[in-house]
């Protein structure tokens, strides 16, 4: 981020703590907004003005997410200032200016068994990145540990629905508890430019650019993926292709739904599919469906097929046969679907007219109670989940090309 100017959200994040009337600090909004990293910044800063010998705290939903966004900022912005000393192995590292030292210690709240690593420790304050992927109870459980005198909270988010733990009791409420809610925008961010901000507005449509291009708290409704267009997503003839692989939901009763994928200058194009539903057709054994899966690789070099990781049965069958390199599928839901979301308003995701069942799908695929609770429906999503666990797996994952 380039600070040789700042926006008038950014210079009130640098400050706000200045006055003594905020409890908390709050910034949410649109992505790539410039909220996070002059959040750092000012955390630091006041941290060593403030307090000496004490400990604080920086959250987010893995530690290695804290160390990238928020540490390594930190180390390149303060470095002037501060002497850094990192214990790695203990999760933490000290600032200091020759008469100050404070140490500052780094927290993952992925679920609500990561409440316990933060208890019994004595806090001067947090900061929280992307406070709304953590379980409320780490979050609450990290602030009651702040019971130094002063102590202040920090939060920084992307929107998520309007009925989510931290809209109702910190957005709503910011007044009641002492919070400066500060929302931002793309234009907030002096370091964007036009061009730049196009390119990330052009990521989204639907309930992604609500939340995450207008900062909007808003609420899921109808198709999960309205973004998806015939038009443009849809192939009559199909590129050559360097790379491939396959992605699978296991069903028994359910469908069983799986598809090759080949990489054709850097877009992915499911070139074909298999799916079966036991419940029309007949079920199948694991066996039967190793062997449509072989049909489908047609003797092609797949790189890796991507399995549902709950089909622990196909998974060893796979494996058994030794011909195929299998990886369980990683199975976040709702990080899965934006991801997926991203690949399509990018038109980086691509499909053949054939795969009818996948195509049938997009038109059938929606959130739940029309958009009021926070997930799909459990119908019309056997290739939708599967290309999600390849969004996720390869694209995003190991194999990724970005």
């Amino acid at each position: 981020m380039n600070f040789l100017c700042f926006s008038k959200k950014q210079l009130r994040v640098m400050n706000w703590w200045l006055d003594g009337r905020y409890e908390a600090l709050i910034c949410d909004g649109a992505v790539r907004s410039g909220k996070t990293t002059v959040m750092a910044l000012s955390f630091a800063l006041w941290a060593m003005e403030r307090f000496d010998g004490k400990d604080f705290a920086l959250c987010g939903r893995t530690i290695g997410a804290v160390r990238r966004n928020i540490v390594e900022p930190m180390k390149g912005l303060l470095g002037s200032l501060y002497a850094f000393k990192e214990k790695r192995g203990e999760n933490c590292f000290f600032l200091s200016d020759g008469g100050r030292q404070n140490r500052f210690y780094l927290f993952g709240g992925r679920d609500e068994n990561s409440a316990g690593l933060i208890q019994g420790m004595t806090l001067g304050g947090v900061l929280m990145d992307e406070t709304v992927l953590m379980p409320r109870s780490f979050v609450e459980q990290a602030l009651a540990r702040c019971s130094e005198p002063d102590a202040k909270f920090w939060f920084n988010c992307n929107p998520q629905g309007p009925g989510h733990w931290f809209y109702q009791e910190w957005i709503k409420k910011a007044g009641e508890k002492g919070a400066l809610r500060l929302h931002f925008t793309m234009a907030d961010n002096p370091s964007l430019t036009p061009a730049v901000r196009a390119r990330y507005e052009k990521l989204y449509s639907g309930i992604f650019y609500d939340r995450y291009i207008k900062g909007e708290w808003a609420a899921a409704e109808g198709l999960v993926y309205p973004m998806f267009d015939p038009a443009k997503h849809v192939l009559q003839a199909l590129p050559p292709c360097s790379r491939y692989w396959i992605s699978c939901d296991y069903g028994t009763l359910n469908p069983m739904s799986m598809g090759l994928w080949g990489e054709a200058a850097g877009k992915w194009v499911r070139l074909r599919e298999y799916y079966h539903d036991g419940r029309v057709q007949g079920q199948k054994t694991d066996e039967e469906y190793y062997a449509a899966l072989s049909a489908l690789a047609d003797g092609l070099p797949v790189k890796s097929v991507v399995v549902d990781p709950s089909a622990a049965s196909f998974i060893q069958c796979i494996r058994r046969h030794g011909q195929f390199l299998v990886k369980p599928a990683k199975n976040a839901v709702l990080p899965g679907i934006r991801q997926v979301a991203g690949l399509l308003g990018e038109g980086k995701l691509l499909f053949s007219a054939e795969c009818v069942n996948t195509l049938r799908e997009f038109s059938e695929y929606v959130w739940e109670d029309g958009g009021l609770r926070e997930q799909p429906k459990k119908e019309h999503d056997h290739a939708m989940d599967e290309i999600r666990y390849f969004a996720a797996t390869i694209v995003y994952g190991s194999e990724s090309f970005f």
